[in-house]
């Protein structure tokens, strides 16, 4: 059985340098063909069995002890982000316009770094599946790989996720259950009005007029309409109307995100932005259509799955550097909540440093994962596999 982190010591070097040849190897969604074929290399070498081309460039890699019926699914996400790398670090991204902004080679390296103790040391009874999922950054590849059958070609009673968080010390972690990151949805609005010369406005019908009064009008929704103290979000993040200094625009084109922490406030949000939208434009008459895209829904961590994780991670690291009291204001989203929408789930932020020893924000030019996160992470998905699988 798994004892302390001694084990993990040794590995370290090996996954530091796996990690951060996926660092200087980034590739985008539903691109990962080179960090696809390092996975599936690396797990055949040590005994698995591997499918890939799972939701398109997805890996699952499976080993399979004693003669119990039990299953769990570890994931990682490996995907990059299209940002250019500012740091001149040694391993710095050779792909410009691409690099590692949000740890997804940690996440990589981590279950890499797992799976090869599993198979060489691992004891226990059931079945693990391994998980390396595409295209997390788009809000997508976790749904494609369930739609590809993940979970009935790869039965998992439970599922567990972890990602690294800058800002908390290494050697921390958050472990919380309920809702955990946000919902992300997302609505362009298209108003068509009528165009004509900046001289002669009263002859037109303004887009670019409607459109301001919208984004002003779309910030009344949280600021009138959710209970103080909850938390919602509605961004603009892009406005398009015309091209000229003398020429009033026909039509316009707004972008639109909402983040949610539960399922009815994400309704909540947009239904009010239909009405609100509707109506401004009536208003200023000019028409409009709003198309709605819910990407990823609300990740809610299940009671069991937490508390067998809980146990695990206060084991291992104490229960002084466990953490599990929600904090408000972050509303991030996560893709690993559509895994959690179907099996029992967790996950877990792992602490990836403070100041300048890995705390620079994640989706930063500045940022890189911290190796120390490696044995830690590596010791967290070994001891869960053995305490899961060996349960009474």
């Amino acid at each position: 059985m798994f004892k302390d982190f001694a084990s993990f010591a040794a590995l370290a070097t090996e996954f530091t340098q796996v990690r951060r040849w996926i660092h200087q190897h980034p590739e985008l969604g539903f691109e990962e063909q080179g960090t696809s074929a390092l996975v599936a290399n690396r797990l055949r070498e040590y005994g698995y069995t591997v499918t890939e081309g799972v939701g398109s460039t997805g890996v699952v890699g499976v080993l399979k002890r004693g003669r119990s019926a039990r299953t769990i699914g570890i994931r990682a996400d490996m995907d990059a982000l299209p940002i250019h790398e500012n740091e001149s670090l040694s391993y710095r991204s050779i792909h410009e316009g691409k690099m590692h902004a949000c740890g997804h080679d940690g996440h990589t390296a981590i279950l890499l770094c797992a799976a090869k103790y599993l198979a060489e040391s691992g004891q226990f009874d059931g079945t693990v599946n391994l998980i390396f999922q595409p295209a997390e950054e788009m809000l997508s590849g976790a749904r494609r790989m369930i739609e590809d059958g993940l979970f009935d070609r790869f039965p998992c009673d439970e599922v567990y996720a972890l990602h690294n968080l800058p800002g908390l010390p290494v050697g921390k972690v958050a472990c919380l259950v309920g809702p955990v990151t946000a919902s992300s949805d997302v609505a362009l609005v298209n108003i068509q009005g009528k165009g004509g010369h900046g001289a002669m406005p009263h002859l037109t019908k303004d887009a670019a007029l409607a459109a301001a009064a919208v984004v002003v009008a779309l910030q009344s929704i949280v600021a009138r309409n959710v209970t103080p103290g909850e938390s919602a979000v509605v961004t603009v993040g892009a406005i398009h109307a015309g091209e000229g200094f003398n020429v009033i625009p026909d039509r316009a084109l707004i972008k639109v995100n909402t983040r949610a922490c539960t399922t009815d406030m994400r309704d909540l949000l947009e239904k009010r932005i239909r009405e609100v939208v509707t109506g401004v434009c009536a208003a200023y008459d000019v028409t409009v259509t709003i198309e709605f895209d819910r990407q990823i829904g609300v990740l809610v961590n299940h009671p069991r799955p937490t508390s067998v994780a809980h146990g695990v991670l206060t084991d291992l690291l104490g229960a002084e550097n466990v953490i599990s009291v929600h904090s408000k204001g972050n509303l991030g989203s996560e893709d690993f909540a559509a895994m959690a929408e179907v099996r029992p789930s967790c996950y877990i932020a792992i602490g990836n440093g403070v100041g300048s020893a890995g705390g620079c924000s994640v989706h930063n030019p500045g940022y890189d994962f911290s190796d120390e996160l490696i044995p830690i992470g590596a010791a967290y998905w070994c001891k869960l596999v053995e305490t899961a699988l060996n349960r009474a």
